[in-house]
């Protein structure tokens, strides 16, 4: 089972500061434990920011197998030698083989593109576009004290999806927890994608 951790500083406590090397810390972790990809998601933080803390969470991972892919900004992704980048199935979204121009035109090792989608047609039409991996979303619905906040798409459409990207490999992506991460396994994902599920 592919794991693929999404960090959240917003989930640590303390200024900026503190949460920024919380955050490292967490990665650390992660990269100990086998974790196979770390998305780093801090969209809040200007490109100098995320870049700083692109290139300290790749310092502390680069005794291991930990891949960092950076969300969205293929500009810092390609600065740092990060090893990819996370994109949106968005019209106007670079595509997984401008991705792939934009590395080998800096001199960079061929990047991992990972794309999310949430809707079948989605899937079918990145399946075609050379990503490396599709987070498919959300799986399961978000439940904030008794409400439901965000309806799950389902296991079926799960399945759906996978049938549909492949030979690309879908990571099923949110509500996933540890007690039902291997039903996502069991139609058809490679892996599991998540925040709070590696956070916690």
């Amino acid at each position: 089972m592919i794991r693929y951790a999404i960090t959240s500083r917003a989930l640590f406590t303390g200024d900026e500061a503190r949460r920024q090397v919380a955050l490292v810390e967490q990665c650390v972790r992660w990269a100990a434990e086998g974790i196979d990809f770390i998305q780093l998601r801090e969209k809040d933080l200007p490109a100098g920011a995320l870049a700083s803390l692109g290139r300290s969470i790749l310092a502390v991972i680069s005794a291991s197998q930990t891949k960092l892919l950076i969300n969205s900004r293929a500009d810092v992704a390609v600065a740092t030698g990060a090893h990819g980048v996370h994109l949106t199935a968005a019209p106007g979204e670079l595509t997984p083989v401008q991705i792939r121009q934009l590395y080998a035109g800096a001199g960079r090792p061929a990047p991992f593109v990972s794309v999310s989608c949430h809707a079948l047609d989605e899937v079918r039409r990145v399946s075609t576009n050379r990503s490396d991996a599709i987070l498919f979303a959300p799986v399961f619905g978000k439940t904030v004290m008794g409400e439901v906040i965000t309806a799950g798409a389902g296991l079926e459409a799960l399945r759906e999806a996978c049938a549909a990207a492949a030979p690309v490999p879908v990571y099923a992506l949110g509500g996933i927890t540890l007690e039902n991460a291997s039903s996502c396994i069991e139609v058809g994902a490679a892996g599991v994608a998540g925040i709070r599920l590696f956070h916690e």
